[in-house]
């Protein structure tokens, strides 16, 4: 894309703001070019001093909460990054929320109004105050009156007015620095800094539409009705739009009060489990999951069921990705490292130059030390930060479509953790995770796999009639048209004269503007 003059005083702003607060302390200067490490440098002169006193995680998360609501969306979606930005401050900008002060009671009821076409007291019996508010919106409680005449509590969130402009404007700027990230240090672009920003992009966009919330809600409803432990509120239609969602207010402890949910009668290490299943279930089942899965968006309702809420952001992987989740998973949890090696060569993460026993050699030495050790003191953000340490020196570039997983994932885990300060990231992974491999690469999968493949074959085989009668016809013209030698129409062969005349002139222009240097050095 091209960087204007608007994109790099945004960046410089953005860039004083960091350096006030002491964000620039998280680079490490032994790692950069002698420019970059000047720039550093520099930028860590304009710091506060009561910065200097605070931890970087401390310094990063209050510059993005200087800089607003789209610096935090970013800072959340950095928390996928610990290979970029440290595990610590990875961390600490996975808990960076975005509570920001709400827009008003008058400001929802007009976006509601002008929404839905009519007043908001003509669609609810009862409105109150925001109870929540965030970057992208706020939520409000209210009552529905439904056709037997029982009221219904329901939650109704209202997009934030002029949020879209906002974010527009920032992501051009988060994409001119990921452009100049690239540019100036060509190891950047086996991080793909760029295809990040698509990423929030994409997500962004789609959060900005509440419609597609309510869709996802609904499939996700459809597709988890069966599972044990876990559902999703009920979505009302009639009352949401592209700027207003309704749905069933949720009576339930949040999962950030453990002693509120064993007040319950809930066990939370029962809690614990059932989430952690749930996310991978959804994950390797689906290919559909929540991604942003934290403990403000959990619930555990008077039956002991998670109950999930805000699903602006979700998360898709294709069967490719779910097959290499659930091998790498089960490879750890087997100790399998040579075929943990061979499914990233097979998936074309690592190229086949490597020898998949020398990946296998570094992965051991992953996976080793954290075998035999207590449940509590292995991470499986401690995990991936080793793995993308290990496949960097086998020359893995980043897949931008197993980022949001990988998030997801370490944030579910400390979720987890928050409830049962011993659970057992594997032996809760390892039921979900052995069911889907024997349904889809045991002999049963790889039936349902072969039948799958021969319909693909029908399919084609229909079009083949098609492809041959066009194949026949492309060979009559082109046989034609050479019988008696390539004719080109007078209009072509003047277009090529042009071309050929313009291709000289630039060429002679260029051989005396050679000579002209060439005889100037000569007189000098």
């Amino acid at each position: 894309m091209a960087i204007g003059p608007v994109q790099l005083f945004r960046l410089a702003q953005a860039g004083f703001v960091l350096a006030r607060e002491g964000a620039f302390s998280i680079v490490e200067i032994e790692d950069l070019p002698p420019g970059a490490a000047l720039g550093v440098r520099l930028a860590r002169l304009f710091e506060r001093r009561r910065a200097r006193k605070e931890d970087r995680g401390e310094r990063i998360s209050a510059a993005l909460n200087r800089l607003g609501p789209s610096y935090i969306k970013l800072g959340q979606f950095m928390a996928t990054r610990a290979d970029v930005v440290g595990e610590d401050v990875a961390d600490a900008l996975g808990k960076l929320r975005d509570e920001i002060a709400p827009f008003g009671e008058a400001a929802a009821r007009i976006s509601i109004e002008h929404n839905l076409g009519r007043p908001t007291d003509e669609i609810f019996a009862a409105f109150s105050p925001p109870v929540a508010a965030a970057s992208i919106a706020q939520v409000h409680k209210a009552e529905l009156i439904e056709a037997d005449g029982t009221r219904r509590a329901v939650a109704v969130k209202v997009l934030r007015p002029g949020v879209r402009g906002r974010f527009r404007r920032d992501l051009s700027t988060f994409y001119a620095g990921a452009e100049l990230a690239t540019r100036f240090d060509p190891q950047m672009k086996r991080l793909k800094p760029v295809a990040v920003v698509d990423i929030l992009a994409r997500s962004v966009s789609m959060e900005m539409d509440l419609r597609l919330e309510a869709a996802a809600l609904s499939e996700m409803a459809e597709r988890t009705s069966g599972d044990p432990g876990f559902r999703v509120p009920k979505v009302y239609w009639a009352q949401t739009a592209r700027d207003v969602l309704t749905l069933e207010w949720i009576n339930g402890v949040k999962l950030s009060d453990p002693a509120g949910i064993a007040a319950a009668g809930h066990d939370p290490k029962l809690v614990a489990r059932r989430l952690m299943q749930a996310f991978l279930r959804h994950a390797m089942r689906d290919g559909f999951f929540h991604a942003d899965m934290h403990q403000g968006n959990l619930f555990v309702d008077a039956a002991g069921d998670v109950v999930a809420v805000d699903f602006g952001i979700m998360g898709r992987l294709g069967l490719a990705e779910r097959r290499f989740l659930a091998e790498i998973l089960y490879g750890f949890i087997r100790r399998d490292y040579l075929r943990i090696a061979e499914v990233h060569i097979e998936a074309g993460y690592v190229p086949p130059r490597h020898a998949a026993e020398d990946f296998a050699q570094a992965l051991r030495a992953i996976g080793e030390p954290i075998h035999g050790q207590p449940a509590r003191d292995i991470s499986m953000a401690k995990l991936l930060t080793l793995l993308f340490e290990v496949t960097e020196l086998f020359d893995m570039q980043t897949r931008p479509e197993l980022l949001m997983l990988q998030k997801t994932m370490v944030v579910v885990e400390g979720v987890a953790r928050s409830l049962d300060r011993d659970f057992d990231m594997w032996s809760a992974s390892e039921p979900v995770v052995r069911e889907w491999i024997e349904q889809n690469l045991g002999p049963l999968g790889r039936i349902e796999q072969a039948a799958s493949g021969l319909g693909e074959f029908g399919r084609a085989a229909t079009r083949l009639p098609a492809l041959l009668e066009h194949g026949t016809r492309v060979a009559i013209q082109l046989d034609a048209a050479t019988r008696d030698g390539i004719t080109l129409a007078p209009e072509t062969v003047a277009a090529i004269g042009r071309a050929e005349g313009r291709g000289n002139r630039w060429l002679a222009i260029g051989v005396w503007v050679v000579a002209a240097l060439l005889a100037y050095l000569a007189l000098r």
